[in-house]
């Protein structure tokens, strides 16, 4: 478990050396606020959350994989199948199971107020990819440890899983320009910046689009895919409508309070309702 630890620690730590500078010499777009304080912020949330976890879950995703192998429960565990077709299958089956949290997290109001608080930064770069509320972690976590209980991937298999989905956030959440053709072919097999900066438009209808992490093809099975946003990656809005104030969106203590001071605006899915006419703070 240590050396696991190990690999994830460098990992993120690479992918995020590597995409700040790839942000640095080559942006996709103009930050319109201050990078220090969303920066100190947003990191400051995944110092919070880590150190949440390691106190909640006395056994976390790797360990249960463990288990579930030693003691033979999980589908993949009852079955026979090659080892790396038991490892693919896992990865692709957890990388399904966050597709759905992620639309269900859109869908219920009540979990769409934790989850408002990754769609309210006002600007989209690699650390929008980490910033998520506390709460919403544990849920993910207790979400993804039922998963795997049910599922029964190899240990392979979630060390891989965990790895790729820390990096392709801090990845697709880049504010960083891909040449158009690199991004058409590249799309087709892993989520992209530009596709996936369509999701954090301030327009409803893209808002609740384009909800992949790792693999683009839920979104285009199951019709939630959206080539581009219709204002331009240059034009669009980042955030929400209601929520726009820096106080609220770009600190530590706006971003915890935010599930519980702000209304969950027009976003969830099934609203009925139109789109908002102005949008405040461009």
């Amino acid at each position: 478990m240590g050396q696991e630890t190990l690999i994830r620690i460098s990992f993120f730590a690479g992918v995020l050396v590597v995409m700040a500078a790839w942000e640095a010499l080559a942006p996709r777009r103009a930050l319109l606020h201050r990078k220090a304080l969303r920066w100190a912020a947003n990191l400051g949330m995944v110092v919070l959350y880590t150190v949440l976890v390691r106190l909640v879950f006395p056994l976390m995703p790797v360990g249960l994989a463990a288990l579930a192998a030693q003691m033979g429960f999980g589908l993949l565990n009852t079955v026979t199948v090659p080892y790396p077709v038991a490892v693919l299958a896992g990865v692709m089956a957890l990388d399904f199971v966050i597709y759905l949290q992620h639309v269900m997290f859109h869908s219920v109001p009540a979990l769409w107020r934790l989850h408002m608080m990754h769609h309210a930064d006002l600007d989209f770069d690699v650390t929008t990819g980490l910033r998520f509320h506390p709460i919403e972690i544990l849920l993910s976590i207790v979400i993804k440890l039922a998963a795997i209980a049910a599922l029964g991937p190899p240990v392979l298999g979630v060390v891989a899983f965990e790895v790729l989905l820390n990096g392709t956030s801090m990845f697709n959440h880049g504010n960083v320009r891909l040449p158009l053709g690199l991004d058409r072919v590249l799309r087709m097999l892993v989520v992209t910046p530009d596709m996936h900066r369509v999701h954090h438009s301030v327009i409803i209808n893209e808002t609740n689009s384009n909800f992949g992490f790792n693999l683009p093809w839920w979104d285009r099975l199951l019709g939630t895919y959206r080539a581009q946003p219709a204002m331009g990656h240059e034009g669009m809005t980042i955030g929400l409508s209601h929520t726009r104030q820096p106080g609220d969106c770009l600190t530590l203590s706006g971003m915890l309070l935010m599930p519980f001071s702000t209304g969950p605006g027009l976003y969830p899915l099934g609203h009925k309702g139109k789109e908002p006419k102005e949008v405040t703070g461009q």
